[in-house]
């Protein structure tokens, strides 16, 4: 029987940094192809616009009373209508825009 051939503890480096190397390339590749494309920003209605400016006051003169991390309380919106802003209140305050 043949004997096996013996290597280097810096043969064995060499070839893990090599493929570590690979991996995050390959990596970083997959990362950059899968980005999804930018959205079209869609417009938000007058409606939903003026409901969102009147939270955005609520939250800053909350802000300024020194109650920046409490909740503010919306009674106006109303369930079921056509146009409840529900999607474009969920944007704006994730961050989306």
């Amino acid at each position: 029987m043949p004997k096996p051939i013996r290597m280097s503890r810096r043969s064995w480096g060499a070839a893990w940094a090599v493929l570590c190397a690979a991996g995050l390339a390959a990596t970083a590749e997959l990362n950059a192809s899968s980005a999804p494309d930018p959205q079209p920003e869609k417009s938000v209605s007058a409606e939903c616009a003026e409901r969102i400016a009147d939270i955005d006051a609520r939250l800053a003169k909350a802000k300024q009373e020194g109650m920046g991390d409490g909740v503010v309380a919306l009674s106006r919106l109303q369930v079921g209508t056509e146009d409840d802003c529900r999607d474009d209140l969920r944007d704006h305050f994730r961050g989306d825009q």
